[in-house]
């Protein structure tokens, strides 16, 4: 809670007593437009190969239901939600990217500032997240590395 008032403090502080953010030019959304294509392309991969594992886990656990295998289900599921929670924050964020550029090719600065800025809090928003779902990938490869000390 604190954390997101000093990050509010912070954006008000910057975007309204600023005078140098009145000068956004096309660059600046075009440089996020790209980190966040390529920051999608990184979530995508990563639901891709989450599809594939729950493939592999709807088959094994088809075959011998353990425990292990249904706190993994458990724990895949919560990962993907999370990843699905990445992705849609990042596809808004390069979304009012796009407008931003169009709002400083039509002449809007001042809107585009606040839509910019918008867009980089849902950026920030979705690698909260995936530091999130990293911390929850680790816990799933744990739950593996438990059962193999177990045997």
């Amino acid at each position: 809670m604190i954390f997101t008032e000093l990050l509010f403090d912070y954006f008000c502080f910057l975007f309204l007593n600023s005078k140098n953010m009145e000068q956004l030019t096309l660059i600046t959304p075009t440089f996020l437009f790209s980190a966040i294509s390529l920051l999608l392309l990184a979530y995508t991969n990563r639901f891709l190969s989450y599809a594939q594992l729950v493939r592999n886990l709807k088959d094994k656990y088809i075959e011998n239901p353990t425990s292990v295998t249904a706190q993994q289900i458990r724990n895949l599921r919560k990962r993907l939600r999370l990843t699905r929670s990445m992705q849609m924050f990042g596809i808004s964020s390069l979304f009012l990217c796009v407008v931003t550029m169009f709002m400083i090719y039509v002449g809007y600065n001042i809107v585009a500032i606040y839509v910019f800025s918008v867009a980089l809090l849902l950026l920030i928003i979705s690698l909260g997240i995936c530091v999130w779902e990293i911390n929850i990938s680790v816990k799933a490869l744990d739950i593996y590395l438990d059962d193999m000390e177990k045997k």
